[in-house]
């Protein structure tokens, strides 16, 4: 794989913050579509989920072609924390609530194997990733009950995890009384470093990565990449949110966006571990936000803190509090319970997290395609659902029937969880309120340097940005996925979609899906 650096830095992430991980690692690029490609499968995304399809796919003897709108990891895989961990974002009474007691222990099963599988390819393929396995503690939010944490307690049991009830939290500040549930044999690893190994791996294998490479117009043949045609047997949409579909998944799952800091401590001074709380049970926000916590080796002297949280649904921070002041919260929050992290702070970035309403991925055959394939739905869980996906995928190709295949079915409707989904229908539905709204602005004169807005012209929204040279950049605000208007993101300098969490960057490009194409070119006075 070539490491060149002469490259856009919205290519290297899908954001104006560049994450420790990106930062720390060398960009990985591929070929840049020349001609026509006929293969057997065809895999779009770069991420995590692509690569790990490919490499299984390559070992089973297909022939795989990937290709990557940016670089390899540029997306949300390369804006994670990194946690792999079977404590899923919900509670696990909550899942055998939903999905019952046997499908709830398919779901522990599949993400200790898929935590199994990355140490696996770690290991088989001599990868330096910083891959280790820690403890992870689950401990109440404020907001929550101590008897819903002996319930997670008992439910974890029964789905068969390794888990323990503490009558403290190790390493935290004044937490010697706080009760929390321990999870044993967790993991955690440098993804970007991961990526690398895995790239290496799928080339060494007979794949071919192409980079920089937009795929659109997806059928059941194949898709367009840079205005070629690229055919296959089977096709597999790893892209975060699936750009294969107008409708029909962009109703199961939600946007939103979370928030992460990280600081220096002194090395040694706490031990690597996972910690998370059980979230804000008083949110606004169906996903009810969460915190969680990590630490990373930085130098000889010092490892990074990394904490994350303060989630709100895409493109809806103005609902409240604005994406500055979530990282001074986090910070705020992170200082309570680890006083020792430094004072100026490392890194802060912010990643984009696809919720479902029932808690679990959608990994399988996209809804109505015998040949098309999705791996979506993280629900802040991607390491391993991405695995997870790329295990039911990988069978379903050569023809095996996977067990947890059902389970992660795209087409799945869970009953049980219908208030929540007409609550988040509602919230998307809501947004279309912007067409008739005011603007954000009233004259492009008022507009500084390094920031965008939403202006309104007749019945025109246009979405403006004013550049460091202070030319004006300008765009239709309507996002060509199902006619939301973008919201301007001053954080990571990307116009937002509140309704699926389409976002572009300030040339107008679509840096994430569901949308294809990029923002349309306006030119006004």
């Amino acid at each position: 794989m070539d490491n060149s650096n002469t490259l856009k830095s919205s290519s290297i992430t899908s954001g104006e913050n560049v994450s420790f991980w990106i930062d720390s690692s060398p960009i990985i690029s591929g070929n840049n579509p020349t001609q026509d490609i006929q293969t057997e499968v065809l895999i779009i995304g770069g991420g995590i989920a692509g690569l790990t399809t490919a490499y299984k796919l390559l070992k089973a003897g297909k022939k795989v072609v990937i290709v990557e709108d940016g670089f390899i990891g540029s997306g949300e895989t390369g804006r994670t924390t990194a946690h792999l961990t079977c404590a899923l974002d919900d509670r696990y009474y909550f899942l055998q609530d939903t999905f019952g007691e046997e499908a709830t222990k398919l779901a522990a099963e599949s993400h200790a194997a898929a935590i199994d599988e990355i140490e696996k390819n770690v290991i088989n393929l001599n990868i330096e990733c910083s891959f280790k396995r820690v403890n992870g503690y689950l401990f109440l939010d404020p907001t929550d009950k101590e008897e819903n944490l002996e319930k997670e307690f008992h439910a974890t049991q029964k789905a068969g995890l390794r888990t323990t009830l503490l009558k403290g939290i190790p390493a935290m500040a004044n937490c010697e009384k706080q009760p929390c549930v321990v999870f044993s044999n967790q993991a955690q690893f440098h993804i970007l470093h991961y990526l690398k190994g895995m790239a290496d791996a799928v080339i060494s294998l007979g794949g071919i990565i192409y980079t920089e490479a937009h795929a659109e117009d997806i059928t059941k043949k194949g898709a367009k990449v840079n205005g070629f045609t690229f055919s296959a047997d089977h096709i597999v949409v790893a892209t975060n949110t699936p750009i294969n579909d107008i409708v029909t998944m962009h109703t199961k799952q939600h946007a939103y966006r979370t928030y992460v800091i990280a600081g220096k401590i002194p090395k040694d001074t706490l031990p690597y571990a996972l910690w998370w709380d059980t979230g804000d049970q008083e949110s606004k926000w169906v996903s009810q936000p969460y915190h969680y916590v990590r630490l990373e080796s930085y130098d000889d002297q010092y490892d990074l803190l990394i904490s994350g949280g303060e989630d709100h649904k895409t493109g809806q921070a103005d609902e409240g509090i604005p994406e500055s002041a979530r990282y001074d919260r986090l910070e705020a929050w992170t200082r309570n319970y680890f006083p020792m992290l430094e004072n100026d702070l490392t890194y802060k970035w912010s990643g984009q997290v696809m919720e479902t309403v029932d808690s679990l991925g959608f990994m399988g055959k996209n809804p109505g395609d015998d040949n098309i394939y999705i791996i979506t739905g993280d629900s802040g869980n991607g390491m391993t659902h991405t695995t997870i996906g790329a295990m039911i995928i990988c069978d379903s190709i050569l023809g095996i029937k996977n067990k947890w295949e059902d389970l992660y079915s795209p087409s799945r409707i869970t009953l049980k969880t219908t208030g929540d989904f007409i609550k988040e229908a509602g919230n998307m539905a809501s947004q279309y309120l912007d067409w008739v709204s005011g603007s954000d602005l009233n004259n492009t004169a008022d507009l500084p340097s390094g920031e965008g807005a939403v202006l309104s012209s007749g019945f025109k929204k246009i979405a403006v940005y004013r550049d460091y040279d202070n030319s004006l950049k300008t765009f239709s605000a309507v996002c060509p996925h199902l006619g939301c208007i973008v919201h301007w993101n001053n954080d990571e300098k990307s116009f937002d979609c509140p309704c699926h969490g389409s976002r572009f960057d300030i040339e107008g490009t679509v840096i994430n899906g569901p949308a294809q194409t990029d923002l349309s070119k306006i030119h006004i006075k």
